[in-house]
């Protein structure tokens, strides 16, 4: 009995174990199951979080595709709009220069047709003259036989009394007639003079142009050729676009040319392609860099110098403008005179004159150094350096005086103060003197002798001298010699001769001084 109850215990137990196995599995089973729906459920989920990334991935990438896209398209319109706007301006550049041309063909076709009634008026009065010359002979011829029949001279004699009093008959005609053609002259010869002037200008362009308007850069290789050019070429157009200078480069080794009327805007390109030389970085962008900062530089160097000259001669009370245009002629030369050096040392001899006739001395420093400010911007406005420089004056409230004084020192305009002729005498003198104007000493005291000796060669001449730095020829005659109607021709005469046989800059005035004495004492 207690053997079986020891084997139904053990039974027992071993069912219970069995269940225990049974209950087991089944709840292992319950949970794998769980385990792999829960697992498939946030595969789902990750899955569906990687599919919203790659979405807005994908949609970010296109935003900034679209935006890259934009950009670029503002991009090309902005430089499709800056290449139309510089074709519209080479167009219109085009377009004012074949107006000119037009213009000037016009103005020739105007001169030549004047030129040619001129030569069927000269040759008509040639042949009146030519049937008066005949009738004159005619006469002498008749006088001659007279005279022979009558006195009994011999035809030599006959002929040289009548050619001797002829001769003093004439010579009052012919002063006259002198006097009458200098007057008509006169009234026109200003503006044919100008109208030969401009188109001679026109015509010519010779090495002296090319000597102000060019300047040299020294390049360290001719390698540095092709880095200032660039690929296709847009260095040397944008440093012509920035500088508003052309770049010349030809086949001479060693230098470019930087060409411009211009004088600051060539000295702004020098200096900064000086400089993009030296740096090496030769694009663009560091182009335009370099050529605003040397602009701004050369502005205040410009200021600077018209500052140093006035406060050099004690002037103040100048407009800013005016101050910033008189240092502009730093970098101007007339004659290979620079004009600001020319202005201040005029200045000063006008202050000394002034001082000596007892004038305002401030006012004739300020005609000297303003005299030439029409130079600083004779490139870019119409007219005389004289009435350029005038206006600009009376612009910025400049006395009236002054302006007058300015603009009349070339006798542009008539003067009204003697403030004027100052600037005149004091013009040639620092323009004439010997070294101004790139002449040796040696070349100006051979001039000087020169015109003397021309002078003296004539027939009556008593004494002759070269005056006002060979500005002016002073010719004093013998008044038993030479009359008033000699005296007119002799001028004309020695001119002519000068013109011939002499170089000289500017012009040269001929006096010829005739003076006649009578002398008698009461006893």
């Amino acid at each position: 009995m207690e053997s079986i109850e020891i084997w139904w215990s053990g039974v027992q137990d071993v069912i219970v174990n069995f269940g225990f196995v049974i209950l087991g599995f089944f709840f292992h089973a319950y949970l794998t199951r769980t385990n792999a729906v829960a697992a498939r459920n946030r595969g789902k989920v990750i899955l569906d979080d990687v599919q919203k990334q790659a979405e807005a991935i994908k949609h970010e990438a296109e935003v900034s595709a679209r935006e890259e896209m934009l950009k670029a398209r503002e991009k090309a319109e902005q430089s499709l709009e800056q290449k139309r706007q510089s074709i519209i301006a080479l167009e219109d550049r085009v377009v004012a220069r074949e107006k000119d041309i037009s213009r000037k063909l016009e103005l020739l076709e105007t001169k030549d047709h004047s030129l040619s009634e001129k030569i069927e008026k000269t040759e008509q009065q040639q042949q009146e003259l030519k049937a008066q010359q005949q009738e004159l002979k005619e006469r002498i011829e008749e006088e001659n036989h007279r005279i022979q029949e009558a006195a009994n001279f011999s035809k030599d004699e006959a002929r040289k009394q009548i050619m001797d009093r002829m001769a003093k008959e004439l010579e009052g005609e012919i002063s006259g007639l002198i006097r009458h053609q200098q007057k008509e002259a006169h009234e026109r010869a200003k503006d044919e003079a100008r109208e030969i002037v401009c188109a001679a200008i026109e015509r010519y362009a010779g090495e002296h142009v090319g000597n102000i308007t060019v300047t040299q850069v020294a390049l360290p290789s001719d390698d540095m050729k092709g880095r200032i050019i660039g690929k296709e070429g847009r260095n040397i157009r944008s440093f012509e676009m920035e500088s508003g200078v052309n770049l010349i480069i030809d086949e001479t080794p060693g230098i470019v040319l930087l060409s411009s009327f211009d004088p600051v805007r060539r000295e702004v390109a020098r200096v900064a392609l000086e400089r993009l030389l030296e740096d090496g970085r030769i694009h663009p962008a560091s182009i335009e860099e370099t050529v605003k900062k040397t602009r701004d530089e050369i502005d205040e160097i410009v200021r600077q110098a018209g500052e140093d000259a006035l406060y050099q001669l004690g002037i103040s009370g100048v407009a800013p403008e005016l101050v910033k245009i008189l240092g502009r002629l730093k970098y101007r030369t007339s004659y290979k005179q620079n004009v600001l050096e020319h202005s201040v040392e005029m200045a000063s001899l006008m202050a000394m004159m002034a001082a000596d006739l007892d004038l305002d001395v401030t006012m004739a420093k300020r005609v000297g150094i303003f005299h030439d400010l029409g130079k600083a911007v004779d490139h870019e406005v119409e007219g005389s350096h004289a009435i350029i420089g005038a206006n600009l004056l009376r612009k910025y409230g400049e006395d009236s005086l002054i302006y007058n004084a300015v603009a009349a020192h070339h006798d542009d305009v008539e003067k009204n103060s003697v403030y004027a002729v100052l600037a005149s005498a004091a013009d040639a003198i620092t323009a004439a003197r010997p070294g101004a104007r790139a002449d040796t000493t040696e070349l100006y005291l051979q001039r000087l002798e020169k015109l003397e000796k021309i002078a003296g060669s004539f027939e009556g001449v008593d004494k002759c001298y070269a005056i006002q730095a060979g500005r002016e020829l002073r010719v004093i005659v013998q008044g038993e010699q030479v009359d008033d109607s000699r005296a007119l021709i002799l001028a004309r005469e020695i001119a002519s001769r000068i013109q011939d046989e002499v170089k000289y800059p500017g012009q040269i005035k001929v006096t010829v001084i005739r003076e006649t004495r009578a002398i008698e004492y009461a006893k």
